[in-house]
């Protein structure tokens, strides 16, 4: 006989709690081999294919695409143990295949860690708000009390004052009235002769207390189209309202003379072999910078009221997909040539525009490289990309009129700006930075001198 086992949103890592189904690659029904991926969904980080441990056939699936599931939620069921042969190609029966094939087995690329709970997410149902019952008018007692409503012929009292001594009523119906509602007659002005108080007056009490209170029209509900929060864009916006929340940040800019680094990548890319990108030239000035001014590849420990100043440059920069901003990490960037920075920006922009980026690609940079002049702009005050220190920006490479060797020339010019977290440094360390940055910029053999 066949065991259907149950498959789970497995824990994909990086303290992601939730993911949203975005394609199913099985139907119920369909055979599936061990390992194979059976949905894409996304999560705040990346588009993820989600690998099935088991083998067999698909006998339900869970959740819609566009539905936001909790870790350990299941994903589908599988029939094992009848519709695949071993996958060692033995003659094992069932029971066996089932004992060592499909017994769960860690998913690639997500490792094996199953000690932390499941956490699933509570839905509390909506229901239509249920009035209270209304209580009887609570005692009026000392001024200010309601004004009084005039009843003809007399005019009311603008303002009743509790009177001393004997209430002007005889009626004893007109004393049970204002007792069974809570009414206190002393505060009452009677409208008959001298003053005395008739059923009329407290009814007109009565009837004011009663009187619904005018409430303000409620504001129009925003008219539009509404999109939700969540997914990347949810993650983005929280990631950036904590760094506006947390950083004190500040931003330093400067135009640069780039006609030199331009006939440097020039002279590099005539020689046969890999291209090099501008974005890697400025990726490894980035590095040479920060081997000088340590304090901007940093993070602030806030619990610890520590700076932590972090030894090796994992340089995160930015990428323009249909899925929004992204933000890849190119590891260990201080020790890659530009050769290599170029493969490896190619890599992962081209990962980034598939949406198969791995969680692990788009955490743990420690500076941030941002060049916003492909968009044809010149100059940005970005906000750095929290927990970093501090992040570069780059804006279009373009000729315009520039004093060069005491001659009005036309250069190539690019203005660089720095955005830094004052806290880990002053105005002075962020100048220094940006203007090593600039004189490479200016004249490439700035840069070789330091290597």
């Amino acid at each position: 006989m066949p065991q259907v086992l149950e498959f789970k949103l497995p824990d994909l890592g990086e303290g992601l709690t939730e993911a949203e189904i975005v394609r199913w690659l099985v139907a119920v029904g369909d055979v599936v081999e061990i390992d194979q991926p059976v949905v894409e969904v996304e999560t705040a980080k990346a588009m993820v294919e989600v690998p099935c441990p088991y083998g067999g056939v698909v006998t339900a699936r869970f959740g819609e695409e566009g539905t936001e599931l909790p870790v350990g939620a299941p994903l589908i069921t599988v029939a094992v143990g009848s519709a695949t042969a071993p996958a060692d190609g033995s003659d094992a029966g069932p029971g066996e295949a089932e004992g060592s094939e499909n017994s769960p087995r860690p998913l690639i690329g997500y490792g094996s860690d199953h000690s932390r709970p499941a956490r699933r997410r509570r839905v509390r149902p909506v229901t239509a708000a249920v009035s209270a019952p209304v209580a009887a008018p609570a005692p009026v007692v000392a001024a200010p009390a309601p004004a009084p409503v005039a009843v003809a012929p007399a005019p009311a009292v603008a303002a009743p004052e509790v009177v001393a001594g004997p209430v002007a009523v005889i009626s004893p119906l007109v004393r049970k009235l204002a007792k069974d509602n809570g009414l206190d007659l002393r505060a009452l002005h009677g409208s008959g002769p001298q003053g005395l108080i008739l059923r009329a007056d407290v009814e007109a009490a009565l009837a004011a207390l009663r009187a619904p209170a005018p409430t303000p029209a409620p504001a129009p509900a925003a008219q539009g189209e509404r999109i939700p929060l969540k997914g990347l864009r949810g993650a983005v916006a929280e990631k950036l309202s904590r760094s506006r929340r947390e950083i004190p940040e500040a931003t330093c800019w400067v135009d640069a003379d780039a006609t030199e680094l331009m006939a440097a990548r020039a002279a590099m890319n005539a020689v046969d072999g890999p291209k090099i990108s501008v974005l890697a030239l400025l990726a490894r000035i980035c590095t040479a910078a920060l081997a000088r001014y340590p304090e901007l590849n940093s993070t602030v420990d806030l619990a610890a009221k520590e700076i932590v100043r972090l030894p090796a440059v994992h340089l995160g920069f930015a990428a323009q997909t249909e899925r929004g901003l992204m933000v890849p990490v190119v590891r260990d960037a201080q020790t890659r040539s530009p050769e290599s920075l170029s493969a490896e920006f190619a890599r992962l922009t081209e990962l980034a525009r598939a949406g198969k980026l791995a969680p692990s690609d788009l955490t743990g940079g420690t500076f941030t490289l941002n060049n916003y002049g492909v968009f044809g702009v010149d100059g940005s005050t970005p906000i750095i990309n929290h927990p970093e220190a501090a992040m570069l920006g780059v804006g279009r490479i373009i000729p315009k009129p520039w004093v060069h060797r005491g001659e009005l020339a036309v250069r190539q010019v690019v203005q660089l700006s720095l955005t830094f977290d004052h806290r880990v440094c002053d105005g002075g360390t962020a100048g220094g930075f940006l203007r090593y940055v600039a004189d490479c910029v200016e004249n490439p053999a700035v840069l070789l001198r330091g290597l």
